[in-house]
């Protein structure tokens, strides 16, 4: 293909969505970027960032665990761009909570963010990869996922849950030239992460425990991701990678 690649990528409005939007653009991608519309100020910065690199760059508001708006948000993307060649599943929340206080939403809407959003905009933008034999879907996972940590059973069963997804997914996309494939994220300093790691005793704690003895930043997130949506991994597939610095040693 010569023409510019168009990426797709959920949950993009800051943290380590921004940065994958961002590495993206920067090796030539045209972007389709998502998030939810209360954060349109902050997708229109990353958009406009994004387009200094010499790349079409377009938002896009939709819920991703609501599949009239991603199926709605999928049509206006295949209508502006005319394909969607990658995908990076990155939109998810975390809602701290212990399991025997845990209320039933807390649970539900971690799930529907983090796992049934996947699987949604996937199923949405499958026919368009299949149309064309091509495609490339990158899930964000979490080394929760795997290990986990008090007060985010929810968070990490729906974690769990993508790396199992994916993995099945691989499977029946192969044949149609599609990969899929899933990074697993450590302890990242993003909004999200930050709760926890302005204690300097927590931040200790992590970093006592990776190997290259340092919190990661969005940025290292970006170029795994960018393999993973790029022609260098056309025969990589259902595979799971830890970006974490070094503490799930696998």
């Amino acid at each position: 293909m010569t023409k510019p690649r168009i990426a797709l990528v959920t949950g993009a409005s800051r943290g380590i969505g921004r940065a994958i939007a961002l590495g993206l653009a920067q090796r030539g991608f045209d972007l389709a970027i998502n998030d939810i519309a209360s954060q349109a100020t902050a997708l229109d910065a990353v958009a406009a960032e994004a387009r200094a690199s010499g790349i079409r760059a377009m938002t896009y508001h939709a819920d991703v665990a609501s599949k009239p708006e991603v199926q709605a948000m999928v049509a206006r993307i295949l209508q502006d761009f005319g394909t969607i060649h990658a995908v990076v599943n990155n939109a998810g929340i975390l809602r701290a909570s212990d399991v025997e206080h845990c209320p039933e939403d807390y649970w539900d809407s971690v799930m529907d963010v983090n796992a049934k959003g996947t699987f949604l905009v996937t199923q949405a933008v499958l026919p368009t990869m299949k149309a064309q034999n091509y495609g490339r879907i990158c899930n964000i996972s979490s080394i929760g996922g795997k290990h986990g940590a008090p007060e985010q059973a929810h968070y990490s069963a729906s974690k769990a849950a993508v790396m199992g997804f994916t993995r099945v997914l691989a499977q029946e996309v192969g044949p149609f030239g599609i990969t899929a494939n899933c990074i697993c994220p450590g302890i990242i300093l993003t909004d999200m992460g930050r709760v926890n790691l302005d204690d300097p005793a927590i931040r200790g704690a992590w970093q006592a425990k990776t190997a290259m003895a340092r919190i990661g930043d969005p940025d290292d997130v970006a170029g795994p991701v960018a393999f993973f949506c790029s022609d260098d991994s056309a025969f990589v597939t259902g595979q799971t990678l830890n970006v974490d610095g070094g503490i799930v040693l696998s």
